[in-house]
């Protein structure tokens, strides 16, 4: 789009056909829900043929640290807006230090915002539920969102319903969720050592790198804020047995290829007690730091810096670092490990990132045109993920980038919800972490509760209580921190069943059984 003139006539035309489109019977059908829209007026100036009105100022809630050059890249972004929209954005940035005790408090208190940044890890239910969030309608959607309503894969629509309402614009970009690790693999064939493909490969090179090199952390990890598993756990509990948790914030799982949906502790399986075992031999091998459970350093920053061998992350993130490293150090050789890589594959369902529009805004309309920009305008869209071209990212054509020297200062915050089919991919992207990405997406399991979303409104305090009975017994004792693992396990199960684990775990298999029996 050249000028103001050709977009609008471009976006009257799509408008046109998305309405067209409609009434013949699309098969996008985001919502199931029919009606008038319970938008708050935006004034009469708001028209249904996408008019916009007088100028608004929508506020956007994002998870993340502010980027250095947020007023830069956001005042082009908002000339952008301005003109195809009649609108800008202002966006606030809730720390990751302390972004889970301040986003709910956001909307407990009312505050004025419009956007939020939401997902199946960031109080996306949990919001929806408590009406922190605007119900998005079939008729909303459509009128607002047209680029998205084409877009979007009705199973994307589908997944992302709460209770059968629709609350959030998900992204459009589907991943596999699984986690890998990054060794540095200079090192492993420094000591002639296998592979790392397995948990077994995994020990023997990280008990060999602590045993020979000096003042290096073979693993770390950081110790996120109320984080409840650590990402090995992920890897060796989770993907090695093929079940899924159902939510980070409790131990009740399911195996994957189990129909019925028989939800067990984790905690009180043979397998959980032979990882302890695992943990602990590398704990007295001096595998990582006594501190880790306390650890508040960037890991990937002590990564290179030399100061750590090996640390997990999902494969996108590794892949990155991977390509910095690379760039910055190319006499250090890394690696990717797929610790599990004949297990099953989980997808991410649609809700993995996305935006919800505050229950309270009196700007919703303009708030839905807004983000149907940032996920599928390609100029609007490459502003708000990559910033500015020839400054904070190099175009390799249409679908690719090179990193800059001004990339790391517009970076680190959740631009992911608006992630789609129009992401470029960085054109120093590891061709072996395409190769892993394409043998998990081959092996993706699909079963009947991938969609399956808890509410907690009935065992709240069971939740909180199981969640701090696992903070404070169940990590220290699976990083091989306690003498006893065996004594250390059964008073970690002894006190999950004071703080109602049991009441949880039936509450948990009532709502399985009452989904799987609706399908």
């Amino acid at each position: 789009m050249q000028n103001k003139k050709s977009f609008m006539l471009l976006f009257v035309f799509v408008f046109v056909l998305a309405a067209v489109l409609s009434a013949c019977g699309s098969n996008h059908n985001a919502g199931g829900n029919t009606g008038a829209s319970n938008t708050p007026s935006e004034g009469s100036a708001e028209q249904t043929s996408g008019g916009t009105g007088e100028a608004l100022v929508i506020k956007m809630l994002l998870v993340g640290g502010k980027p250095i050059e947020y007023d830069t890249v956001f005042g082009e972004l908002n000339k952008k807006l301005k003109e195809k929209v009649n609108a800008t954005v202002e966006a606030e940035f809730l720390d990751w230090s302390d972004w889970t005790q301040k986003y709910p408090l956001k909307f407990a208190a009312s505050e004025d915002f419009d956007i939020a940044y939401t997902a199946n890890w960031a109080f996306y239910n949990d919001q929806a539920l408590k009406g922190g969030f605007l119900e998005l309608t079939d008729e909303m959607l459509k009128k607002n969102m047209p680029l998205t309503w084409e877009a979007m894969p009705a199973v994307a629509w589908e997944q992302s319903k709460v209770n059968g309402k629709q609350y959030m614009v998900p992204n459009n970009n589907p991943e596999v969720i699984d986690k890998a690790v990054l060794i540095r693999e200079d090192l492993r064939k420094k000591y002639n050592l296998d592979p790392v493909n397995s948990p077994e490969t995994f020990a023997n090179y990280v008990k060999t790198v602590a045993a020979n090199e000096k003042g290096i952390n073979a693993y770390n990890a950081k110790a996120a804020d109320g984080w409840k598993w650590h990402e090995l756990d992920q890897i060796l509990l989770e993907q090695q047995n093929e079940w899924n948790l159902v939510d980070y914030s409790m131990p009740l799982a399911y195996k994957l290829d189990d129909a019925s949906g028989k939800v067990f502790n984790v905690y009180d399986t043979p397998e959980f007690a032979e990882l302890l075992n695992y943990y602990k031999d590398l704990a007295d091998n001096n595998a990582w730091s006594k501190n880790v459970v306390s650890n508040k350093n960037d890991v990937w920053q002590d990564m290179k810096a030399g100061k750590t061998a090996s640390y997990s992350h999902n494969l996108g993130t590794l892949a990155m670092n991977l390509a910095e490293l690379r760039r910055e150090q190319p006499e250090v050789e890394l690696a990717i490990a797929d610790l599990t890589p004949d297990k099953k594959k989980i997808a991410a369902i649609s809700t993995q990132n996305g935006f919800a529009v505050h229950a309270t805004s009196k700007k919703a309309e303009r708030s839905l045109m807004v983000l149907d920009l940032l996920q599928n305008d390609k100029e609007i869209h490459d502003l708000f993920m990559y910033g500015i071209a020839g400054t904070h990212y190099e175009a390799v054509g249409e679908d690719k980038f090179n990193a800059t020297a001004g990339t790391p200062n517009y970076t680190g915050f959740s631009n992911w919800g608006a992630n789609s089919p129009l992401n470029r991919k960085d054109a120093s992207y590891p061709a072996e972490a395409d190769a892993i990405a394409t043998e998990w997406e081959q092996k993706v399991y699909n079963f009947e509760l991938e969609t399956f979303v808890f509410n907690d409104a009935n065992v709240k305090n069971e939740v909180a209580n199981v969640g701090n009975v696992m903070l404070r017994y169940a990590i220290p004792l699976e990083y091989g921190l306690i003498k006893d693992i065996d004594k250390g396990r059964a008073d970690l199960i002894k006190q999950l069943k004071a703080a109602g684990i049991d009441k949880l775990q039936t509450e948990l298999q009532s709502q399985i059984d009452a989904f799987l029996a609706s399908k």
